[in-house]
């Protein structure tokens, strides 16, 4: 028994000690008895003693924090296999051996010490942020705690802290450590290897129906067939209930004349700016222009720069910042022309103008239609909740899903689908984007009546579950192709992985080089420096940092590649060992480290003591305590 409280010591938390009789109140149930003295103790440790009622209040807590993360009340078959019954017997013994050494050492509290450990707990402030006595009083009394009983309680956890402090909190981890592990963490390694595919070995040949059948009776699990739930479900959106044909041709008119320049589409053209230093070279520049006949790409040449230095690109006449600009832009009659010079806000410019786009407006006939399904999608928006309605009061008249839905013209769909919206082959299966419609449906039972889940912001989806279809081993028939497939992967990685193994152990014989298994694999030696052990190249992946850290410089070794199929094949050609100079004592890794080490010799310390001090357990008192 003490060997089992030993070892589950070593897995709680240390500094978490401190919580276990109190300080949050959002987590207390406590009542007054827990401070009751007892004749009979579930647990003793030395001369300290844990009640009954302590010990059912701190199973329930435990059981509450996993029912917590699990997202399910834990039935108590389901509290023992999670072992919840031996964590609380561990955490209760280590609390209680702390106490029985701080009461060994005569540790004490003084009065003022303890008056402001209750004042700085938040939990008794009131608005303006001090202790106040009143918020105090009523949260001990909703607590069922006396008074005197609390301050008792606060009294011993603060005493326990000394000890968890000057243990834990104390401990700095050894600049030896420290220099380890840096040398550790920030060597580094140069390594040539070879990537090795199934390109590399033999062809596997196809399995015969005896290896295949008995491979596959020791895999059959992987196969299992899912739990299915056959249900039929019906959407309500707008889109179910907009009727285009109730829309009038007249509304479609006014409302296509409402918001006729919604289906313009504005004119624009691509711009090139050639600007000059000044007005007298741009004039001068425009003069050459027509007296040579120079085109806009030579005046562009002339100045030594580009078409990319030039080109502005396209724009709509809103879209240039600069009216006077867009005025003579938008002036170009025809694509390819320029302007004269034009004083912008910047100086004096030219431009040509290409890509020449009239404004376009879509004929009403060309977005009738379009504007007819606006107007009735925007109808139906009003409509969804009242047909939502009638189709509730219909459900609760006594029609089925297939009868409601009839009624008001929607579709009832049947699907069988797992919890991922796969169907028993593994397709996806078309459903309502619903977030929780497969939720809802695995959580009802057949025929039973649920609500409908929400689809968006504006639908809801109505379901009846038909079936529940259980998981199920599938036969080989059934699966043939994939496990074959399977199969063959399998062989092909216990083959390529055979083959590097075979091939590291000539390596290591001697007398054979990487270049030359590469020669006669018809592979090239590539080569990777700087390699660290926290490294995840994109070829060599985490498990080849690994190997490549097994061992000293020179060794050979394999890995799975990086694409989880190609194997490794790697020789290490040189380490590098950086300084050791000491890290900053803020450095997050020294506190990781202390921290680490100092809760380490805590748990030490407290297995130490139970071992010292003793611990005796009234299992029948305890098992009487957790049920009651």
């Amino acid at each position: 028994m003490l060997d089992t409280l030993r070892s589950a010591a070593r897995s709680w938390v240390a500094k978490l000690l401190l919580m276990l009789l109190v300080v949050s109140f959002a987590i207390w149930g406590v009542s007054a008895s827990i401070f009751s003295g007892a004749n009979n103790s579930v647990m003793t440790v030395g001369n300290q003693r844990v009640s009954p009622e302590e010990f059912r209040l701190a199973y329930q807590r435990q059981l509450g924090a996993i029912s917590r993360q699990l997202g399910m009340q834990l039935t108590s078959e389901q509290a023992r296999a999670f072992g919840i019954e031996q964590q609380t017997f561990s955490q209760l013994s280590a609390g209680a051996a702390l106490d029985e050494l701080s009461s060994k050492m005569r540790l004490g509290l003084s009065q003022d010490r303890l008056a402001n450990l209750i004042a700085e707990d938040p939990a008794f402030h009131g608005n303006n942020g001090q202790f106040d006595r009143n918020v105090f009083s009523a949260r001990l009394r909703n607590a069922g705690l006396r008074e005197q009983d609390y301050i008792t309680e606060r009294s011993k956890v603060a005493v326990r802290s000394q000890v968890v402090d000057a243990i834990a909190d104390g401990f700095q981890a050894p600049t030896v450590m420290v220099d380890a592990l840096k040398k550790y963490r920030d060597e580094s390694r140069d390594l040539e290897f070879l990537v090795l595919s199934n390109a590399n070995i033999d062809p596997i040949k196809a399995p015969t129906e005896a290896v295949l059948a008995s491979w596959f009776q020791t895999n059959k699990s992987k196969y299992r067939a899912p739990e299915l739930r056959r249900f039929a479900y019906v959407t309500l959106q707008p889109t179910d209930v907009a009727d285009p044909a109730a829309v009038t041709d007249e509304q479609v008119r006014a409302e296509y004349d409402r918001r006729k320049d919604a289906y313009k589409t504005p004119a624009t053209r691509t711009i090139e700016q050639l600007a000059f230093p000044s007005k007298e070279m741009a004039v001068a520049a425009l003069q050459q222009m027509k007296e040579r006949q120079l085109t806009f790409d030579q005046l562009v040449a002339d100045q030594g720069k580009t078409a990319a230095d030039v080109m502005l690109g396209d724009f709509t006449k809103d879209q240039i910042p600069d009216q006077t600009i867009a005025d003579a832009a938008f002036a170009v009659p025809a694509s390819g022309g320029t302007t004269g010079i034009i004083q912008g806000s910047f100086g004096p410019v030219m431009l040509r103008v290409t890509n020449v786009r009239a404004e376009t407006t879509k004929s009403f006939d060309e977005v009738k239609d379009e504007v007819r399904k606006t107007l009735a999608l925007a109808a139906a928006s009003q409509a969804v909740q009242s047909v939502h309605d009638r189709f509730e009061d219909l459900r609760g008249s006594g029609s089925s899903l297939e009868e409601a839905a009839s009624q008001l013209k929607l579709k009832a769909v049947t699907v069988a689908s797992d919890r991922t919206g796969h169907d028993g082959d593994g397709k996806t299966i078309d459903l309502p984007p619903a977030d929780t419609l497969l939720t809802d449906v695995f959580r009802t039972d057949v025929g039973a009546e649920s609500i409908p889940s929400n689809l968006g912001n504006d639908g809801y989806v109505w379901f009846d579950v038909r079936e529940v279809i259980p998981e199920r081993d599938r036969a080989l028939s059934e699966v043939r192709e994939r496990a074959t497939t399977d199969w063959t992967a399998e062989q092909q990685r216990e083959a390529l992985s055979k083959k590097t193994t075979d091939l590291k152990a000539q390596l290591d014989k001697g007398g054979l080089t990487l270049a030359a298994i590469a020669t006669e694999l018809g592979l090239t030696v590539e080569t990777k420096t700087g390699l660290r052990r926290q490294s995840n190249d994109a070829i060599l992946g985490g498990d080849a940092a690994k190997a490549a850290f097994s061992g000293p410089n020179g060794i050979y070794a394999t890995a799975l590649a990086a694409d989880g199929e190609s194997r490794l094949l790697m020789h290490v050609t040189n380490v590098q060992q950086q300084p050791s100079d000491a890290l900053d004592a803020n450095d997050q890794q020294i506190k990781q480290i202390a921290g680490a080490a100092g809760d380490d010799l805590l748990d030490q310390m407290v297995v130490q003591l139970q071992n010292d001090y003793g611990v005796s357990i009234n299992r029948a008192l305890a098992e009487q305590a957790m049920v009651r």
